[in-house]
């Protein structure tokens, strides 16, 4: 494994989870079982944000000693304390350049937002509304919309969307109701159809079958392709979205269209505020 440490990497998730809290709690208690149970999440679980971690550095971040109470002592390398100091430094000039824009209404979480850097075009605010766990899954129902919206529906923001990830992501990520995420998906991940008859008398999205999700929407802007015409399409609350149809398929702009969105294709991620 490479000796360099990349703190570009690593620290992509420095804001986003929990962790460097993990890291952070590993050099305080020198255990990996006692981090996991400071920071709320499974023993498993804090193994996999330091695996994780330390595929993103590129060089070994904890030291660990296998057996003994507790599950062995573990201890941070010279990289993790940098990879610490360097996330604090990060923290605390963020914070400076936020506090600036306080006063501003909507320029505090536009700069979260765009502190997220993807290939994926679609990405949706939303707020998660319920956890279902099924086993080592767990299915995070959302509702499209900013957390400060009194009631989505009511706004006619699609309500039934939903995305399949691992117990560990969902802990690590702290997820829990009322938690305002991200919602990411490539564009290439959805399908659009022909609408109409797909939407609900309240204009909220259908549940296709289990884990696909239909949300009603108008094309506002068509691309014809050989392999399949690009289609940008609004929500009946106002939020865009990218998605593919069928070569030919005949949509123009205003056409009424339903974008089906499997919960396996949903990405979720979170922005500090």
């Amino acid at each position: 494994m490479p000796v360099s440490l990349s703190l570009t990497d690593a620290l992509g998730h420095a804001l986003a989870d929990k962790r460097i809290d993990i890291l952070r709690q590993i050099g305080t208690c020198g255990s990996i079982s006692q981090a996991a149970r400071a920071v709320g999440v499974s023993y498993k679980a804090a193994w996999q944000a330091v695996d994780t971690l330390t595929n993103l550095a590129g060089t070994p971040l904890v030291a660990r000693a296998v057996g003994g109470a507790g599950g062995g002592g573990a201890q941070l390398t010279e990289a993790g304390h940098q990879l610490l100091a360097a996330a604090d430094a990060m923290a605390q000039a963020r914070g400076a350049v936020l506090s600036r824009w306080q006063a501003t209404p909507h320029a505090g979480p536009a700069l979260a937002r765009l502190a997220v850097r993807t290939s994926m075009r679609n990405q949706l605010p939303c707020v998660v509304e319920r956890l279902v766990v099924q086993g080592q899954i767990v299915a995070v129902h959302l509702r499209l919309g900013n957390a400060g919206d009194a009631d989505g529906a009511a706004m006619g923001v699609p309500a039934a969307l939903a995305a399949r990830i691992t117990r560990e992501s969902a802990e690590l990520l702290g997820l829990q109701p009322g938690l305002a995420v991200q919602a990411l998906c490539k564009a290439t991940a959805v399908r659009v159809e022909r609408g109409g008859r797909l939407a609900s008398a309240s204009g909220s999205a259908v549940a296709d079958a289990p884990g696909i999700h239909r949300l009603p929407a108008k094309a506002t802007r068509v691309v014809r392709g050989e392999s399949g015409d690009e289609v940008s399409a609004e929500l009946s609350g106002g939020l865009q979205m990218v998605g593919f149809a069928a070569p030919g398929s005949g949509l123009r702009a205003g056409s009424p269209v339903a974008l089906v969105v499997e919960d396996n294709a949903v990405v979720l991620a979170l922005a500090e505020v």
